[in-house]
């Protein structure tokens, strides 16, 4: 699939039209980086709203996830839901491809060394937010990405991995071989999005706006979602900046408390975390054969680098974050938030 326009201007207007739309001014296909999705942008004169085909997502991939942003939206959380046709459709299918409308947020992507520790703070805010509602969706979905699932992701790419990456493989084996003892998987869950990243967030100021690409979205624990955000937007110029994670978990802790079990949990959930986009860049990296000499892949580094620091294998400020980890943790303050949620039960 390119990222070619498949839909004339006709066709989308006519699209548009069947879910109601306010009159449409232009329209223009986006581009995008996942071949799997193709979106247009409909310009209205009430407003702009994006229309995407995926072809990836199953039948029931795409109900699960509109379920899931429907409810998240009728408790306020800041995501697209997709509209409904005139047939009370969420989704339909569109020559083998799943196609979903939404208002788009009026909001502006930053860049992961441009966000700000406000812009941070909030964002912890955000993502306990959805946590917190998230309790209450009693829905499960499956986690595509649990430790086993990724383990035996890493153990089928292994082989097609070229000799000369012996060191990294020798540090996966060994990865995969420590968090398979080590992983605590009696921690709270709920709902977590799995992928938040710069990509995935918009800001209007300080504030986030929007939070997007639930694709991945699952029941899995609160601890790995966090630490998810901490490898993506607390990491700058090779190394962990402090003041980043301590913006994120104040922003966090404002409307969750971390338990004292979540917080011993912390590094070996930022390793699983690293990990886990260290094996799945890999993967898609090596699925499709090229030229030896065009295996570049600067992102399989990147959390390949965090991986090494968070094993303590190379300085960067892994040690100072460790310190912040075991201070962390309030006693009081994490008694007062249980018997809290106690009485409102």
């Amino acid at each position: 699939m390119s990222g070619q326009p498949v839909l004339s201007k006709k066709e989308l207007l006519a699209i548009a039209e069947d879910y109601g739309l306010p009159r449409v001014t232009t329209t223009r296909a986006l581009p995008n980086d996942a071949d799997a999705t193709i979106q247009f942008l409909l310009e209205t004169v009430k407003g702009k709203f994006l229309l995407a085909l995926d072809q990836a997502k199953s039948e029931l991939e795409a109900k699960r996830e509109i379920d899931l942003l429907l409810f998240l939206r009728k408790h306020g959380f800041p995501c697209m839901a997709p509209l409904a046709d005139r047939k009370g459709r969420h989704a339909r299918e569109l020559d083998g491809q799943s196609l979903t409308i939404a208002r788009q947020i009026d909001g502006r992507s930053v860049g992961p060394d441009d966000i700000s520790n406000n812009q941070l703070e909030n964002l912890g805010r955000v993502l306990a937010d959805l946590h917190l509602i998230g309790k209450n969706y009693k829905k499960g979905i499956d986690n595509r990405f649990s430790f086993e699932r990724v383990a035996e992701m890493y153990r089928d790419v292994r082989g097609r991995l070229p000799h000369y990456f012996k060191k990294i493989i020798r540090t996966l084996d060994e990865e995969t071989d420590y968090l398979s003892h080590y992983l605590e998987g009696k921690l709270p869950k709920g709902i977590i999005h799995g992928d938040l990243s710069h990509d995935h967030l918009l800001f209007k100021g300080e504030k986030v706006v929007g939070i997007l690409s639930f694709d991945v979205a699952c029941r899995g624990k609160f601890i790995f979602d966090l630490a998810t955000v901490v490898n993506a937007l607390c990491f700058e110029d090779g190394k962990y900046v402090l003041r980043r994670f301590e913006a994120l978990i104040a922003g966090y802790e404002s409307l969750r408390t971390l338990s004292l079990a979540e917080w011993d949990a912390f590094p070996n959930e930022l390793r699983f975390s690293a990990f886990r986009f260290t094996v799945t860049r890999l993967t898609d990296f090596f699925r499709t054969p090229v030229d030896e000499r065009e295996r570049i892949n600067r992102e399989f580094q990147d959390f390949y680098d965090r991986l090494r620091i968070l094993r303590r294998e190379r300085e960067g400020g892994m040690e100072p974050m460790l310190m912040a980890m075991a201070t962390g943790y309030d006693y009081r303050k994490y008694q007062k938030i249980k018997a809290v949620e106690k009485r409102s039960h």
